[in-house]
C-alpha cells in the first residue's frame, strides 16, 4: 500500500475494537448469498494484515435457533450462533435469501423479525441480500425507503409491503442506514462498495482483483440489462426467424457494443442485409419490442453507467451513450426511472455511509 493510499483511507480502530459483521442464515438458504459476502470482508481482512494494518471486521454466522443450518442446495453451513446468543456491539447486519417461500411468511422464520426489529436502532448498517429483502421488509425497515431484490421478486415485494420503494433495476440499493442488493451475485457488488466506504477503494480493488470480480460490473446498477432482456426474449421465442433470426442474435451484441453509432432502422436493416420492413417486423416478433424502443433502453443502460463510474459533464455522458443531447437524455432518464441525471448520479456514484 501506497503513502497516498493509507492517507485516504479510513482509519481502523484497534483489533480488539473491530467492526462485526453478522451475516444471518437459515433453513433453506441460498448459499452463495452467505459465502460472497463472506469472501468480500474475510479478503479485507487478509489484505489489511499483509498491510500490517489491524483487522477491520469480526465475521459471524448466526441463525434463528443457531447450530447448522442446510441450505437450499443441501448445503450444510454452520455451526451458526443463536441470534438471541449474540452480545456486544454490532456494526453490519446482513440477512441472507434463500427459497422465497421461506421469507414471504415471516412466521416461518421464528425470532428473525423481531430480532430484526430491535436490532435496527442498534447497528451503523442493516441490509438484505437476495430475498431476504422479505424480511427487511416485514419488519418495517424499508417502509418509505428505497429497496431492490432479485428482479423475479420485486414485484412480488411491491404488492406485499406497498410502502417499500421499490428500484427492481439497482445491483445495490444504499438508503442509509439501510442497504439492498440483488439476486444472489450482487451480494458481492454490495460488499465490495461496503468495503469501499469503510477502507477506501484502493483496498477494494485489491479485493475485487483477488475475487476475479469487477469493482463496479462494466454494465452499471441494472441487473437485467436492456441487451440481456431482449436476448433472453428472442431466444425463450419459437425461433421461427431461421437464419435471419441468427443474423438478429448477432446485431444485438453488436448493439449493445455499439451504442453510439447510428442505429437508426435503415442502418441496421442494412446491417443483416433485410430490407426495412422486414427487419422492423423480426425484431419485433424476436424480441417483443420495437427497434427504437430497444435502441433507448441500451442507450439508456450505458448512460446509467456512465453517471455511476465517471464524473463527465452530462453533455459527455449524452454523447457516449448515443443520446443527441443532454436533452434527450434527461427526457429519457425522467421517463422510466422518474429522476435527472444528477440525481441517478448522486444515488450510485457511491454507497456512502462509510462511518
Amino acid at each position: 500500500m501506497t503513502a497516498k493510499t493509507a492517507k485516504t483511507a479510513k482509519p481502523l480502530a484497534p483489533a480488539e475494537a473491530r467492526r462485526t459483521i453478522v451475516v444471518v442464515a437459515y433453513e433453506g438458504c441460498q448459499s452463495l448469498d452467505v459465502t460472497g459476502p463472506w469472501e468480500v470482508f474475510s479478503k479485507a481482512n487478509g489484505f489489511c494484515q499483509t498491510a500490517g494494518r489491524a483487522l477491520p471486521y469480526r465475521l459471524l454466522l448466526a441463525s434463528p435457533e443457531g447450530g447448522p443450518v442446510t441450505s437450499n442446495s443441501g448445503l450444510q453451513l454452520g455451526p451458526t450462533t443463536a441470534l438471541s446468543a449474540l452480545r456486544g456491539e454490532i456494526d453490519t447486519v446482513l440477512v441472507v435469501g434463500g427459497n422465497d417461500a421461506v421469507l414471504e411468511q415471516p412466521g416461518s422464520v421464528p425470532r428473525l423479525i423481531p430480532w430484526l426489529q430491535r436490532r435496527a436502532p442498534q447497528v451503523r448498517r442493516m441490509g438484505s441480500v437476495c430475498t431476504g429483502a422479505f424480511a427487511l421488509a416485514a419488519a418495517g425497515l424499508f417502509d418509505g425507503r428505497r429497496a431492490t431484490t432479485h428482479w423475479q421478486y420485486c414485484e412480488r415485494l411491491k404488492q406485499m409491503f406497498p410502502a417499500v420503494l421499490m428500484e427492481p433495476d439497482a445491483i445495490y440499493v444504499a438508503d442509509p442506514p439501510i442497504y439492498s442488493s440483488a439476486g444472489i451475485t450482487a451480494a458481492i457488488d454490495l460488499s465490495l462498495a461496503l468495503v469501499e466506504a469503510d477502507l477506501g477503494q484502493a483496498l477494494a480493488l485489491q479485493v475485487a482483483r483477488n475475487l476475479v470480480l469487477y469493482l463496479r460490473r462494466p454494465g452499471g446498477q441494472s441487473q437485467y440489462s436492456a441487451g440481456l432482456q431482449a436476448q433472453t426474449q428472442a431466444s425463450s421465442r419459437s425461433g421461427s426467424g431461421g437464419k435471419a433470426g441468427q443474423r438478429l442474435g448477432e446485431l444485438l451484441n453488436w448493439m449493445a457494443e455499439h451504442p453510439a453509432v447510428d442505429l437508426s432502422i435503415a442502418a441496421l436493416a442494412l446491417r443483416v442485409h433485410m430490407s426495412e420492413r422486414h427487419f422492423a417486423r423480426l425484431f419485433l416478433s424476436e424480441t417483443g419490442q420495437t427497434p427504437a424502443r430497444f435502441v433507448e433502453a441500451l442507450r439508456l443502460d450505458r448512460a446509467k453507467s456512465h453517471l455511476e463510474q465517471t464524473s463527465w459533464p452530462l453533455a459527455r455522458v449524452a454523447q457516449r451513450a448515443g443520446f443527441g443531447s443532454v436533452d434527450s437524455l434527461q427526457r429519457s432518464l425522467k421517463r422510466h426511472n422518474g429522476i435527472t441525471p444528477e440525481e441517478y448520479r448522486g444515488r450510485f456514484s457511491g454507497v456512502g455511509g462509510g462511518g
